[in-house]
């Protein structure tokens, strides 16, 4: 069977789809996708919390919980997280986390990281830095950080907000593990993602935020008289996604 972080291949990278829920969780694995991750906006949001500020915990790890019997891996985004954090949903059944470094100490992030690979070693852990998403602080702040969450024992990295294909090529230079770039659409492809040797690519809030807007475009066309989409999932087929996976 083919382990996590062997889905992370040069020239065939993992896409990584997040889900909210565990409809969105089950029906994004038997799509066929090997790996599922948490989107903390999106399970922030549903449960009426705000993103990046840890709210979000508990939300998280009963998710993971609930994915328990998932035929597909699970990696969690606990936003800053902790070690303890880490080893809960770990404990939980996921085989990764992904713990973002909010732009703070690099220091600080890389104990951290040490930390939950000390506790939890056969945690996959995707490092993040902020230096493209939270401010723009520039490639070699970030190639600063990548190689000292590398050295820290990161077993990824994640640049979310990198588009440029020679930023991306530097950041896949400067370190020997998996890089994970945040898809933006219309700005890069899978294809293109993969011939820069990026071997994560992850969907991020994308999934949640086109289900906001798919909700609001039928729920006003129904309003307006208007074509309503076809094509969408049966009910019973979504009440079997809803069902909680067994052990």
């Amino acid at each position: 069977m083919t382990t996590f972080a062997e889905l992370h291949r040069s020239g065939d990278p993992l896409v990584l789809p997040n889900a909210w829920d565990v409809a969105s969780a089950r029906c994004l694995a038997e799509a066929g996708f090997p790996a599922v991750g948490t989107t903390s906006l999106g399970v922030a949001a549903a449960a009426g919390l705000p993103d990046g500020v840890g709210a979000a915990e508990a939300a998280t790890l009963e998710l993971v919980r609930n994915l328990a019997g998932l035929p597909a891996y699970v990696t969690a985004d606990i936003e800053g997280g902790s070690v303890a954090a880490a080893v809960a949903v770990a404990d939980a059944g996921a085989v990764g986390v992904n713990v973002e470094d909010a732009f703070g100490p690099a220091d600080a992030h890389a104990d951290l990281i040490r930390s939950v690979k000390r506790e939890a070693p056969g945690l996959f852990v995707n490092a993040r830095t902020d230096t493209y998403w939270l401010r723009s602080a520039g490639l070699p702040e970030t190639l600063r950080r990548v190689r000292l969450y590398a050295d820290a024992g990161a077993d990824g990295v994640f640049v979310p907000g990198l588009a440029d294909p020679s930023d991306i090529e530097a950041v896949v230079a400067a370190v020997d593990l998996p890089v994970n770039i945040l898809f933006l659409p219309g700005r890069m492809t899978v294809a293109g993602l993969a011939g820069l040797g990026v071997r994560r690519i992850s969907t991020g809030s994308l999934l949640f935020r086109a289900a906001l807007a798919a909700t609001l475009r039928i729920a006003t066309a129904v309003r307006d008289g208007t074509d309503v989409d076809s094509g969408l999932p049966a009910y019973a087929e979504v009440n079997a996604w809803a069902d909680r996976p067994a052990d």
